[in-house]
């Protein structure tokens, strides 16, 4: 995409379109103003710039390979490929805007890092960058998350994190989103909330965005170099969406390639089943900004279901809402049964477990490859799937 595009949205109050924004609380202003002007100042330096290459040559692993997955492909059709991003230092896409915030929080003097995370790869991630700066941590996680993704939890404590259960509500992601942002507010000189994808007031929704983009910035130059052509199509699954915006933001501008954001439609596509927010949501404001968001008949976020603990949130990034709007990228659902599916194929015709979120873009590639045979499709990996093994095992079962 034509670099103006990065310069012209989000607009200087953190629009993208009708979206985003900072709906926040007073006492929040002068501090999201302080951070703004931080990354606008520090992040673009050549020390800091310097600095975060080093860390995700050397201690992140980066860059993450693309690979083509040859059994998969030829029992599905079409060219399915996959941005390994599952293996990422901490085994997620999440590590690359973590480090690139912990490391401003650093530069901005501040002692301790908060955030929410719902499938605790965030968590893990934050935590991971924490203990690398040798800064304070504190994650917050729905009481439910915590019992359903509990590998993770142990992940942080050993890290050096506290984990705080958000015990109100459906004690999912929603829930630890009130509860860190509590937290926040009660101390926003010396923390910093780090939130977990691209959502939030602004600036966050741009920073995460802008510290994602070099999962697409390697998966073109990869792709490119392996085929000698463009991917017809690129995947990836949306809950908030910071993984899809770091993989979409590199081929925006390429009418060829078709663009594929991938949210959970759970159970069934009734109230409370489901985490459908670009299928059956309407514009709304949750926690800070304006975006599509999934709502009862008062107007509030509506109650939301997914087997991805990442995935259960009823709203979804500005950035996001905008290209729906403008039919740049489209949005698509896949239910609970179409994941477990495709977290048992990909496991056992390529030997890659993936995380339960990331099985949600890998479910909608294999349809699009049954329906597109002579057509590729790149599928953002987001994560690995340790956290999930004991959950989807218990729960459904090993395939027979």
């Amino acid at each position: 995409m034509a670099e103006n595009y990065f310069k012209k949205y989000p607009d200087t109050k953190g629009f993208f379109g009708a979206y985003g924004g900072a709906f926040i609380p007073p006492q929040l202003e002068d501090e999201m103003q302080k951070i703004n002007d931080a990354y606008f100042s520090i992040s673009k330096s050549h020390k800091f710039i310097s600095e975060l290459r080093s860390i995700r040559k050397h201690y992140q692993g980066r860059p993450t390979p693309v690979y083509y997955c040859n059994r998969l492909s030829e029992k599905y059709g079409g060219r399915i490929y996959l941005k390994r991003e599952d293996l990422n230092h901490s085994g997620a896409h999440k590590l690359n805007h973590c480090m690139g915030e912990a490391l401003l929080a650093k530069y901005m003097g501040k002692k301790k890092l908060i955030a929410e995370t719902g499938a605790g790869q965030h968590g893990v991630a934050l935590a991971t960058a924490a203990a690398y700066f040798g800064l304070e941590c504190e994650i917050h996680m729905g009481e439910v998350d915590m019992a359903k993704e509990h590998p993770n939890v142990v992940r942080m404590e050993i890290l050096g994190a506290k984990v705080v259960p958000a015990t109100h509500g459906l004690k999912t992601l929603k829930e630890a989103v009130d509860s860190a942002f509590g937290a926040y507010l009660e101390d926003p000189i010396t923390t910093i909330y780090c939130i977990g994808s691209v959502v939030g007031p602004h600036p966050f929704p741009m920073m995460v965005r802008d510290f994602q983009r070099v999962v697409g910035i390697e998966a073109r130059d990869q792709f490119m170099e392996m085929t000698g052509e463009l991917p017809d199509a690129v995947s990836a699954c949306v809950g908030g969406g910071s993984n899809a915006m770091g993989i979409f933001s590199a081929f925006m501008d390429d009418e060829e390639c078709s663009l594929y954001g991938v949210e959970p439609s759970g159970r069934s596509l009734d109230p409370g089943e489901h985490a459908a927010t670009m299928t059956l949501g309407k514009p709304g404001i949750i926690h800070g900004f304006k975006c599509y968001m999934l709502q009862d008949d008062q107007g509030e976020p509506a109650p939301v279901y997914s087997v991805a603990s990442g995935l259960d949130y009823p709203g979804v990034g500005p950035e996001h809402s905008m290209l729906k709007d403008l039919g740049k990228v489209h949005y698509e659902h896949v239910s609970d049964k179409e994941c477990i599916d495709a977290f048992y194929e990909l496991s056992r015709l390529e030997g890659i477990i993936p995380a339960l979120e990331s099985a949600h873009a890998v479910a909608h590639a294999l349809k699009y490859a049954k329906n597109n045979p002579q057509k590729s499709i790149l599928v953002n990996l987001s994560g690995r799937g340790d956290k999930d093994i004991d959950f989807v095992v218990d729960t459904y079962g090993l395939p027979s």
